[in-house]
């Protein structure tokens, strides 16, 4: 064999080994994906984000999937000839947009299960109406009605644990019900955080359309490769983080404090980010794991 093939052929095993004790540590453990941004638009994107789930699935992983659809509901919505409604920056979902939401909604998790089936591995899309998996309150906004927006008050995951007992993929649009059954729209970054508290996941990653957290987001070689709960907390009280970042962020410390192990904060844009993140060395976004725990990137 040439040099150069060979040359090849090791940086593939070597890749292999990389990745080895990180199959070891989280085999069988379960792992929450919230997909969303350009990684669900762009088709070659959406591709590589369900190659690396399904792949984390056959490695040992038990991974879920909860994702969004903002933008193609957006879409929709034009599409109508609804004009779109803003109080706070948020949008109003009324009646009409809720109705169009869960259809779009259900559209996108039927897509991803079609997706992950013909790859080989069993996936079952549900909203979170199913199994009465999320209950829910209406959400405001300083005070002010938004509409058919709700705020997760319990999750039951029983149909998760069921689902992942019997080796499903378990696929999942953020939509509830409140206690008198009336639907409602949700945040999928809220919704993917307080599933991966009630499943005491592992992990739990969210996919962006930013690299991670920096210190200075105008400067890209200020990304932060692993960050404890102490330290986030710092900067956002020292005023380096702001914007859509902020949200986020404290999603990621409240599911910290809950229970989960660690969250990632990945660019989506990048193809095979989860793989990239999960099993080098090195990482590619922002972890955020607790004070006690101990770090490992870089070592």
């Amino acid at each position: 064999m040439e040099d150069k093939n060979m040359q090849e052929v090791m940086e593939k095993a070597q890749v292999l080994i990389e990745a080895l004790p990180y199959i070891q540590r989280f085999n069988r453990k379960i792992i929450v994906v919230k997909y969303g941004g350009s990684a669900m638009i762009d088709e070659e994107l959406k591709k590589h984000v369900i190659q690396d789930v399904t792949l984390l699935k056959l490695v040992g992983f038990k991974p879920i999937i909860v994702h969004g659809g903002g933008k193609e509901i957006s879409r929709w919505v034009e599409k109508t000839g609804m004009e779109p409604e803003f109080i706070n920056g948020l949008r109003k979902t009324d009646e009409p947009t809720m109705e169009i939401a869960e259809m779009v909604l259900n559209k996108v998790n039927k897509s991803l299960v079609q997706m992950v089936q013909e790859l080989g591995v069993n996936a079952i899309g549900i909203s979170g109406k199913d199994g009465g998996m999320l209950t829910v309150e209406k959400k405001l906004s300083n005070g002010q009605d938004i509409g058919f927006v709700g705020e997760i008050t319990e999750v039951n995951p029983k149909i998760l644990m069921d689902l992942l007992e019997k080796d499903f993929l378990p696929i999942v649009c953020p939509i509830g019900m409140d206690k008198e059954f009336q639907t409602y729209n949700i945040n999928a970054d809220d919704a993917a955080c307080a599933i991966a508290q009630a499943v005491q996941a592992e992990k739990l990653a969210f996919l962006t359309d930013i690299e991670g957290v920096y210190k200075d987001p105008a400067d890209s070689s200020t990304l932060i490769s692993e960050l404890t709960v102490s330290e986030a907390k710092e900067l956002i009280a020292n005023g380096y983080i702001g914007g859509g970042m902020l949200p986020k962020l404290n999603n990621c410390m409240t599911a910290i404090e809950n229970g989960v192990s660690r969250v990632h904060i990945l660019d989506g844009r990048i193809a095979h980010c989860l793989l990239l993140e999960i099993f080098t060395n090195k990482g590619i976004g922002t972890a955020i794991l607790n004070d006690e725990e101990k770090k490992y990137y870089h070592e």
